[in-house]
């Protein structure tokens, strides 16, 4: 019962949670009422049997939850008029459009960058607060500080919950596709626990981005990012073993990608890159496709994945993007190239605590063959990293 509960939470709480909002236009609520529902499945699911549509179950739950608590507050008559109570909550068309809803509210001008993405991702797609603070190499307590103060301002400011009109969109859009961006990474990399993806929340970005793109046709970098997320998904099934453990990109069996998502995100790029100044999502789909196009690893075109993210940084200058960089800048030049690059960002400090900046010191100096140094860089980066996958296959290079 537990695991039909946990498999419902992952499937379900990004619309259970945005139906709920639609009702009660409270966030803090919202989230409370949803999380009372899921508590309440635990003994009813065991009475009665998981029932055929568990969104629609917890959905209904968490509505009535809500309107009690509302009531309880003596807030109800004040919230009637901006009540919407359809009759049916789990028509499938409405459950995107709620969700899509609540992520532009959520992204809302009024709140800072940071504040506004990292309520997003905690609320509408189920992530974690420790992950969501691990994304911004943050603690959790600043995060879960940030959050809070986000949701207090989206109701002092009475922020609509809806999509905006297209005047408004621009001041929305980067957050939208960034929380949608930073939702993939999570789910594409695990920032902790026992598997190294976390297919939910995979899937759960490529739907939104693919929702985006549907509601603006003509943005390219929403066609970056949904090809973006199209090549994470055609390789998702060979980045580990039958095990569980992590199968590095030059290992990965290339006959095993889904070709038909990759041809559909080729199809994107190109369209992206012909609609001018390509951006950091239109930038990050073609570095992809040319992996995903390369006959194997060896004969990537790295020169050409350099020239990619010099542009990527010209436009994005961010220490991962100079740390990612630096892989390729060891693919054309050399390892000691690669880790001279990689010195200076460690210089910097401003990677501290990012496990990948190790990682890649550690391969550089294994390649240069100072055996005792990279010894060294592993076990720093096993030290930082939460995720079991990564941490056997650190493991093995450690050893």
């Amino acid at each position: 019962m537990h695991q039909a509960v946990a498999d419902a939470h992952r499937r379900e709480w990004a619309a259970v949670l945005a139906a709920t909002v639609r009702v009660t236009r409270d966030l803090d609520v919202a989230e409370e009422s949803v999380q009372d529902a899921y508590v309440s499945a635990l003994s009813a699911w065991e009475r009665d049997g998981v029932p055929d549509r568990p969104g629609a179950w917890l959905t209904t739950a968490a509505r009535n939850k809500a309107l009690n608590a509302l009531a309880r507050r003596q807030t109800l008559r004040a919230k009637l008029p901006l009540l919407v109570l359809p009759e049916e909550l789990t028509v499938p068309e409405a459950i995107p459009d709620d969700r899509l809803r609540l992520v532009f509210t959520c992204c809302h001008p009024a709140l800072s960058a940071e504040a506004r993405i990292g309520l997003t991702l905690r609320l509408v797609c189920g992530v974690s607060t420790a992950d969501v603070a691990s994304a911004f190499l943050v603690p959790e307590a600043t995060m879960a500080a940030r959050i809070t103060r986000a949701k207090k301002k989206i109701a002092a400011a009475r922020i609509p919950y809806r999509v905006p009109e297209s005047d408004e969109l621009p001041a929305r859009l980067d957050s939208v596709l960034t929380v949608v961006h930073l939702l993939a990474t999570t789910g594409h990399t695990a920032p902790s626990g026992d598997a190294l993806v976390r297919i939910d929340l995979a899937e759960r970005a490529l739907d939104l981005a693919r929702l985006l793109h549907a509601l603006l046709p003509e943005e390219a970098e929403v066609a970056g990012l949904v090809a973006l997320l199209l090549v994470h998904r055609a390789r998702e099934g060979t980045r580990t073993d039958e095990a569980g453990r992590l199968v590095p990109l030059a290992d990965q069996d290339r006959s095993a990608w889904d070709r038909n998502l990759i041809a559909e995100a080729d199809q994107l790029v190109v369209r992206a890159l012909l609609a001018g100044p390509p951006g950091r999502f239109t930038l990050q789909a073609a570095i992809a496709a040319l992996h995903a196009q390369a006959p194997s690893y060896a004969e990537t075109d790295w020169p050409q994945i350099r020239t990619l993210y010099d542009a990527l940084l010209r436009v994005w200058r961010t220490p991962v993007v100079a740390l990612n960089r630096a892989v390729a800048v060891a693919m054309v030049d050399g390892p000691a190239a690669g880790l001279a690059a990689v010195e200076v960002l460690e210089a910097s400090g401003e990677l501290a605590g990012y496990h990948y900046l190790p990682a890649a010191k550690a391969d550089f100096l294994r390649r240069l063959g100072r055996f005792a140094e990279a010894a060294d860089a592993y076990a720093a980066a096993l030290a930082l990293t939460d995720n079991a996958a990564e941490q056997d296959f650190l493991r093995d290079r450690l050893g």
